[in-house]
């Protein structure tokens, strides 16, 4: 059984008592200087317990501290990932013929980029430029379509432009996220190349944060593996580095292994809901979140099943029942040869029943 930590309180009782058998005479009492001396030193030994606790908590990964997980995941060969920043590319306009440098600075919401390729504006009166986030991590993710605007728009172009990419941007790799590979490393140790192994040398990535993996996908002695960052789809840079990774210390009796980013498949969900107690406009944000919830865990190639959805939306409060009619079965993702696809929440109708 577990060794039971003494208390203060029981510490300084245990060492008043023991000075009483030894000096029946002796004055215990509160006020006394035993019992001001026996207070002292019951402080210390408390001290010395919660030491020793502590210690022994960083014995262990899955609960140690910070700078401990760090030098035990050292011992395995794994070290944290970095934050990786956005990459994507822009859409800008202006007169045909204009030059479009590198290295301009653009600011999309609070967020800074900077162009990292030059290109001419085109006879149409467009232009696609490469760039980067600034700032490292999820914030410098944005959607396509999102306005930019040129800090110092050259001569010809004009100051608006708009996002045609712009993903992969990772946080720093968090404490979890570091336990999490090397428990995977200490209960499924290195095996020569099976699918545990692919994922985790994919996992090793700066920009991965979730890796799945697809054997013989394009016939025997292939491997391939989707990765995905911070939820969503990674940056060229991520998979290209991913790629050079596994192609590096994979085993090389295999034919062929390829790293790819899944195909987003959206669906729209309409339901109808019949309700009590709330009304429709407070439901509606209750319901969207829910499915989002539940999309935002599915893995690339990983069905959407309809009877999940309807689920969700009838274990809500205040909801009487429920009619789901999009999607109107389970959304079953391609996965073959040629791509993956990745099921994804679109937009959300909720009416009333």
């Amino acid at each position: 059984m577990p060794f039971a930590i003494p208390t203060f309180a029981k510490i300084r009782d245990d060492l008043l008592r023991d000075l009483k058998n030894l000096l029946p005479e002796a004055d215990v009492g509160v006020d006394s200087d035993f019992f001001i001396r026996a207070t002292s030193v019951a402080s210390a030994v408390e001290g010395l317990y919660q030491h020793q606790a502590w210690i022994v908590r960083q014995i262990f990964p899955d609960t140690a501290d910070t700078e401990y997980l760090v030098l035990h995941a050292r011992l395995r060969g794994l070290s944290r990932k970095a934050a990786v920043a956005a990459q994507g590319s822009l859409q800008v306009s202006g007169a045909p013929g204009a030059a479009v440098p590198s290295g301009l600075a653009v600011k999309i919401g609070e967020q800074t980029y900077t162009t990292t390729s030059a290109s001419v504006i085109d006879g149409s009166g467009v232009a696609t430029v490469s760039a980067t986030a600034s700032t490292s991590g999820v914030i410098g993710n944005v959607a396509a379509g999102t306005v930019a605007t040129l800090m110092a728009a050259p001569a010809g172009v004009s100051s608006q432009a708009s996002v045609v990419t712009m993903l992969g941007g990772v946080d720093a790799e968090s404490d979890a996220e570091l336990l999490a590979r090397l428990l995977e490393l200490i209960r499924r140790p290195p095996a020569g190349g099976n699918k545990y192994d692919y994922r985790r040398w994919a996992l090793e990535v700066d920009g991965v944060s979730a890796a799945y993996v697809y054997p013989l996908r394009r016939g025997l002695g292939t491997v391939d593996v989707v990765i995905t960052a911070a939820g969503g789809l990674p940056s060229a840079s991520t998979i290209a580095a991913t790629q050079a990774h596994i192609d590096d210390v994979r085993p090389v009796t295999a034919k062929h292994s390829l790293v790819l980013a899944a195909t987003e498949r959206t669906v729209n969900v309409t339901v109808a809901v019949q309700l009590s107690g709330l009304t429709l406009d407070t439901a509606r944000p209750q319901i969207e979140a829910a499915l989002a919830a539940y999309f935002a865990q599915l893995a690339p190639g990983e069905t959407a099943v309809k009877s999940r959805i309807e689920g969700i939306v009838t274990d809500l409060a205040g909801v009487v029942d429920r009619a789901v009619t999009l999607p109107a079965a389970n959304v079953v993702p391609v996965v073959d040869e040629t791509k993956v696809e990745w099921v994804r929440l679109g937009t959300v109708t909720v009416g009333a029943l």
